[in-house]
């Protein structure tokens, strides 16, 4: 299957999008990895979702405790590059997805689970335990400081997985940074020794192309509330084969076959619906978030993660370069991503007061490790790079 990004490539470079949203003229939002704002065509779906609630009676049961939820797990495989949209399910965040994981997979005393240092705890929590309860290894793999951190990286973490490896658990991008890691090397080496592949794509998916066929992942979990400018608490994931007949968190009714058929639920049923649905969390229809999140999936869709990331290098690639020009660490281009960027700073800098001046100048960006994340979307545009720029050179030179 071809995915929404490689057939729109031949399209007109994006432009700016600020006037899809309703930032503030005066603020230069530079953290869309903290969370990203709503798009105004999603907010009007979310007040008009609140409005049906006025009236139940607008509620129709059953198709409306399915046709969102449909379009959603369509408008997600989409955005993968799977045709196989009912393998898509409804969760409410990382953690959730990574416990159903952890849930399924069987790892025991002299095997490894394999995670990334400082990669974000919605991704690890789970496999701490399981290594704990099960006596396998888990095996973190750190960065080394040298001028070809993320590539030695990159070769570090395909070094750690081996024959012993149950699971390999890692982001597309890591969150502190944006050191992106090359997938589909990963996905080959995991199905050479056997090992599951969960991917967290919530800090990289939708500004990153990316294509199930190529990686081949057991399960591909993000949040909405980010990069996919959606609502909090709603979470999609892919499940793939190893995962068809496994259990889920929780027994939920819609999750049953045939639980479409409100006449008949207390004809209750052992067999789940097709797909991932057994793996929806409970009340997945939400009936305000869902649409605002089809919405929100709708146009990062049309505008495309090629476009997208082009937009992105393009608007901050000369501030990088001016920061480089500073003395100011930047990942290499091949191995960072183009919507998410450190900037590693002199030891000596206090970040606090980096962060205050920052706050004071209206520049909205973290500290994330040992770096300042700095992230850009659609809506940014040079100047916003300018502002930072200007901040980090008065830092440095006075």
């Amino acid at each position: 299957m071809t995915t929404g990004s490689e057939r729109y490539a031949a399209e007109a470079p994006l432009t700016c999008q600020r006037a899809a949203f309703a930032l503030p003229e005066n603020v230069h939002f530079l953290n869309c990895a903290y969370m990203g704002p709503l798009p105004k065509v999603a907010e009007q779906a979310g007040v008009e979702a609140l409005a049906r609630k006025r009236h139940p009676v607008d509620i129709v049961p059953p198709d409306d405790f399915w046709s969102t939820s449909d379009s959603l797990r369509s408008l997600f495989a989409d955005l993968i590059g799977t045709p196989e949209p009912e393998r898509v399910a409804i969760q409410p965040g990382v953690s959730y997805a990574v416990a159903c994981a952890a849930k399924n997979l069987r790892v025991g005393a002299g095997r490894n689970v394999v995670i990334l240092s400082e990669q974000f705890p919605g991704n690890v929590y789970a496999w701490r335990r399981l290594a704990r309860e099960s006596g396998a290894e888990l095996r973190m793999v750190e960065p080394d400081q040298r001028r070809t951190r993320a590539a030695d990286w990159n070769e570090r973490l395909l070094e750690a997985i081996d024959a012993n490896t149950a699971v390999a658990a890692l982001p597309a991008v890591h969150w502190t940074d944006g050191t992106r890691f090359d997938l589909e090397a990963v996905g080959e080496r995991c199905r050479e020794t056997g090992a599951a592949l969960i991917v967290d794509a919530t800090q990289s998916l939708g500004m990153v192309p990316f294509s199930v066929r190529a990686v081949r992942p057991d399960l591909v979990v993000a949040c909405c509330y980010k990069w996919l400018l959606g609502p909090y608490s709603v979470a999609l994931t892919y499940f793939g084969p190893r995962f068809d007949r496994g259990a889920p968190l929780e027994e939920t009714w819609t999750a049953r076959e045939g639980s479409d058929d409100f006449r008949r639920l207390v004809e209750y049923r052992d067999a789940y619906r097709p797909g991932a649905a057994r793996y929806d969390v409970a009340e997945r229809s939400n009936f305000f978030l869902l649409p605002i999140a089809r919405e929100s999936l709708k146009l990062m869709l049309s505008w495309r993660a090629t476009r997208l990331g082009e937009y992105c290098r393009t608007i901050s690639g000369p501030a990088l370069a001016e920061l480089e020009e500073l003395g100011i660490g930047i990942e290499a281009e091949e191995w960072r991503s183009p919507h998410l960027f450190g900037v590693r700073l002199p030891e000596n800098l206090r970040l606090e007061t980096l962060q205050e001046e920052l706050t004071r100048r209206r520049i909205s960006a973290s500290l994330r490790g040992s770096a300042l994340r700095v992230s850009v979307h659609a809506y940014n545009e040079p100047g916003d790079l300018e502002a930072l720029v200007a901040v980090l050179r008065d830092f440095l030179t006075n």
